[in-house]
């Protein structure tokens, strides 16, 4: 189980409390952790804080895999929610029937309490930025399914023998806001994965797609600001321009957030 040590940088406690917040949800240990996956998560969740801090957000982390009542309370009251990755998606939640292929670190606990904060981050309207699993459980609390596993998945994530994670080319939807951040129709991104998003849920418009047709990013337009993408851009190999943008675009909608609350306290 990954400690807070490890990926909760020094600093957030000099910020002001004025600082806007933002939640982290994200599992700290899942069924079948391996050192590898560890590591992993270890790297990307620490990446994802700093960048926070960096932008000058306060952060609290919540633990979907050991959550509490408490834990829900605390992530609606934060400015905007950021749901990172982690284990496969359980099958059943979408209708899925028998086993999946290469299925690793399936936890339906932190899957039904993943998908109850984002039906409670979009009930309160909160800027809500979903990464790789983040993106897939988007898909499926709002009534979506998945590709239980790419086949072929040499575009998507490392081969036998070969590192998990690659860099892959993307083309992003014109009018969509993961477009108006990255400021470019083709981006190339990082990526490390066998399941992507399949049926569209209800609401949801396809922002970005892969080479091979395989959904890549979604968006609810109902909202002030809901943005899913399957790739990494918390991933420090990949661009460093536009990991900060991502970031920063989603800081600068919790700021209005706080601001356009505190004007109607």
């Amino acid at each position: 189980m990954l400690g807070l040590e490890e990926i909760i940088p020094e600093g957030f406690e000099s910020l002001s409390p004025e600082a806007p917040l933002v939640a982290v949800v994200v599992s700290l240990t899942f069924p079948g952790m391996t050192g590898e996956s560890y590591e992993i998560m270890r790297d990307f969740t620490r990446s994802a804080f700093d960048q926070l801090l960096e932008n000058g957000a306060r952060a609290i982390l919540i633990d979907s895999s050991a959550a509490s009542p408490h834990s829900a309370i605390a992530a609606g009251e934060a400015d905007a929610v950021l749901f990172l990755g982690g284990g496969d998606v359980d099958g059943a939640l979408y209708g899925l029937r028998g086993p999946i292929p290469k299925a690793y670190g399936v936890d339906r606990k932190a899957d039904e309490f993943c998908i109850d904060m984002i039906h409670r981050t979009l009930g309160k309207d909160q800027p809500l930025l979903a990464i790789c699993r983040g993106s897939q459980l988007f898909n499926v609390a709002l009534g979506g399914t998945l590709v239980p596993d790419i086949v072929p998945s040499a575009l998507h994530q490392g081969q036998a023998g070969q590192p998990m994670f690659l860099d892959e080319s993307v083309t992003l939807a014109g009018g969509s806001k993961i477009r108006a951040i990255l400021g470019s129709e083709r981006v190339t991104v990082r990526s490390g994965h066998h399941q992507a998003v399949d049926k569209v849920a209800p609401g949801l418009v396809v922002s970005a797609v892969a080479d091979d047709g395989i959904i890549e990013g979604v968006e609810h337009p109902g909202y002030t600001w809901a943005v899913a993408v399957q790739w990494h851009p918390e991933d420090r190999d990949g661009s460093d321009e536009d990991r900060r943008a991502i970031f920063g675009a989603l800081v600068a909608q919790a700021v209005l957030r706080r601001r356009q609350l505190a004007r109607h306290m």
